[in-house]
């Protein structure tokens, strides 16, 4: 009888022990489970568990363009996935898509791009703001661009001495909806705009953007003072290019190297010795 006492009494042990191993790595389970579901997407952002360990984000392929499309094809291609629809060629969305759409071509998953070409309001362009990551430009008091376009610059400037337009502020960079109007105030008015949807003004579109349009408003622009090329290639080397003809000015991060921007459709015109890089629509 004190045999079998024993021997239940060591099974007992043995299954106690068992059973708390079992209870042990079902609660490091289930808290393992529950920490990981708290990151929605780390596709294009370092996440960070609740240890504040770094997870290092899955690679991104960059896409490029099937060199076989014709020039327009290919800068498309690059785009459809940026916008909610294409708009449809003539309209006053389309317009604005050829003057400023260059940024679109951009593939760095860092950078965000709004769904339309357009912003109706104050409000509309604040909630797109609020989605980005800023980050000021070094030696200004309030020059404010996405990360990667100013991180660009910042290199672009450590080559060569570049100054904004300005020489300071705000207004050579990220604008608010409120300073786009202004500016278009300044240079047109609203039978101007009228003109510029039924596509029989275009000359305005080099000199300031109609409301809600500027590439400003994306943080993805930025208003410089270049005389030299060795100024000219500094930003060239670092994915800064002038896109908008006849505004000298005006720079727009696409974040790509010279050599691409034909793959990506691209057309090189030289107007008054200034290389501009424009759309093919």
């Amino acid at each position: 009888m004190q045999r079998i006492l024993r021997k239940t009494a060591f099974f007992s042990i043995i299954f106690f022990i068992v059973f708390a191993l079992v209870a042990s790595n079902g609660i490091a389970h289930h808290k393992l489970v529950g920490n990981t579901a708290q990151f929605i997407d780390c596709s294009s952002l370092p996440c960070k568990d609740s240890s504040q360990q770094a997870i290092t984000p899955s690679p991104v392929t960059p896409f490029t363009p099937n060199p076989q499309l014709n020039e327009q094809q290919r800068f498309l291609s690059a785009i459809t996935n940026k916008l909610l629809t294409i708009p449809e060629a003539g309209t006053f969305e389309y317009i604005l898509l050829r003057q400023y759409g260059a940024a679109y071509a951009n593939q760095e998953p860092e950078i965000k791009l709004p769904k339309k070409v357009i912003f109706d309001n104050e409000q509309e362009t604040k909630e797109f703001q609020s989605t980005l990551t800023m980050l000021k430009v070094d030696g200004t008091n309030d020059c404010y661009l996405q990360q990667p376009a100013t991180i660009a610059f910042n290199k672009a400037r450590s080559l060569q001495n570049i100054s904004l337009k300005s020489g300071y502020g705000s207004g050579d960079c990220t604008r608010t909806f409120t300073t786009n109007l202004r500016f278009w105030h300044k240079y047109a008015n609203d039978r101007t705009l009228e003109k510029v949807r039924q596509g029989k003004e275009t000359v305005i579109l080099g000199i300031v953007a109609p409301p809600g349009t500027s590439q400003h408003l994306w943080g993805l622009a930025i208003d410089l003072r270049v005389s030299s090329q060795k100024q000219r290639q500094a930003l060239n080397q670092n994915g800064w290019f002038q896109t908008v003809e006849n505004d000298i000015p005006h720079w727009t991060y696409l974040g790509l190297t010279e050599d691409n921007l034909p793959l990506f459709g691209f057309r090189k015109q030289i107007v008054r010795g200034i290389a501009y890089w424009v759309t093919p629509l």
